[in-house]
C-alpha cells in the first residue's frame, strides 16, 4: 500500500475490463476515494498477470468475459502465483456457471455492474482484509443453486468445532456477509472473521462457495 499526502494508507487496485468505456471511467472514479490508488488498467487477462508481476497490488478488480485470458483464468493464476492479491469479480454476468467458477478460481467477491461506486469501494476493502462479499442478487443465485442440485452428504463437521462457529456457518449458508453476521449474533466483524477462519481450518471448507454447500448438506442452512 502507499500513502496519500493525509498519510491514509491506499489500496493499490488494478481494473480490468475489455471495454475501455468501461475501465477507464471506473478507474478514474475509484481513484476519488482517499484509500484507493488506482495503478494499472488491463484490457484482459494476461495484462492483469503482467500488471500483477510489476506489482505491488492488493486487489484486481476483474471483468470475467475478457479475450486473450479471460477472467475466470486469470483468476485462478492469481490464486495460485499470487495469493496475497484478493480479487474482486464485477461483471454483468450473474448466472451460475459463471459465479461458480470465479468463486472456484479464487475470487473473494463478486458484484454485478448494477453495483454503485461505494459497494465496490466496499467490497474493495472487504476483499483487501481477506473477507468476501456477494451481491444480493449473487448470493440468491447461489443459495437457488447448491438447493436446487443438493450434493451428496457431505462429511460430518468436525466434533471440535464451538457452537459460536456452526452459528457463523449457519449464518454463511444461510448467504448472510461478515457485516451481517457480526449484527446478527453482536459481535464484531473482526471476531466474525476470526471464527470464519478457524472453522474453514477445523472442516476443511476451501472458501465462501464451498461453505454454503456444507451448511446446507449438513442442515445447518
Amino acid at each position: 500500500m502507499s500513502e496519500s499526502t493525509q498519510g491514509v494508507r491506499r489500496l493499490k487496485v488494478v481494473v480490468a475490463d475489455d471495454q475501455a468505456a468501461v475501465r477507464e471511467p471506473l478507474a478514474t472514479v475509484l481513484g476519488l476515494s482517499e484509500d484507493i490508488e488506482v495503478v494499472a488498467a488491463a484490457a484482459d487477462g494476461t495484462e492483469v498477470l503482467a500488471a500483477v508481476a510489476a506489482g505491488p497490488v492488493d486487489v484486481v478488480l476483474m471483468d470475467l468475459r475478457m479475450p486473450v485470458m479471460d477472467g475466470t483464468e486469470a483468476t485462478r493464476r492469481l490464486t495460485e502465483e499470487h495469493p496475497e492479491v484478493a480479487v474482486v469479480v464485477l461483471t454483468t454476468f450473474a448466472d451460475d456457471d459463471s459465479i461458480l467458477a470465479a468463486l472456484s478460481a479464487g475470487a473473494r467477491g463478486y458484484l454485478t455492474k448494477n453495483a454503485g461506486r461505494q459497494d465496490i469501494a466496499r467490497a474493495i476493502r472487504a476483499a483487501a482484509a481477506g473477507q468476501s462479499v456477494l451481491d444480493r442478487e449473487v448470493q440468491d443465485r447461489l443459495l437457488a443453486t447448491v438447493r436446487t442440485k443438493r450434493p451428496a452428504p457431505a462429511q460430518p463437521l468436525p466434533g471440535d468445532m464451538t457452537p459460536r462457529e456452526r452459528e457463523v456457518l449457519t449464518l454463511i449458508g444461510r448467504g448472510l456477509p461478515n457485516r451481517a453476521i457480526a449484527e446478527e449474533l453482536f459481535i464484531s466483524e473482526a471476531t466474525v472473521k476470526t471464527h470464519i477462519n478457524n472453522l474453514f481450518a477445523k472442516a476443511n471448507i476451501k472458501d465462501r462457495a464451498d461453505a454454503v454447500r456444507r451448511a446446507i448438506a449438513t442442515g445447518l442452512a
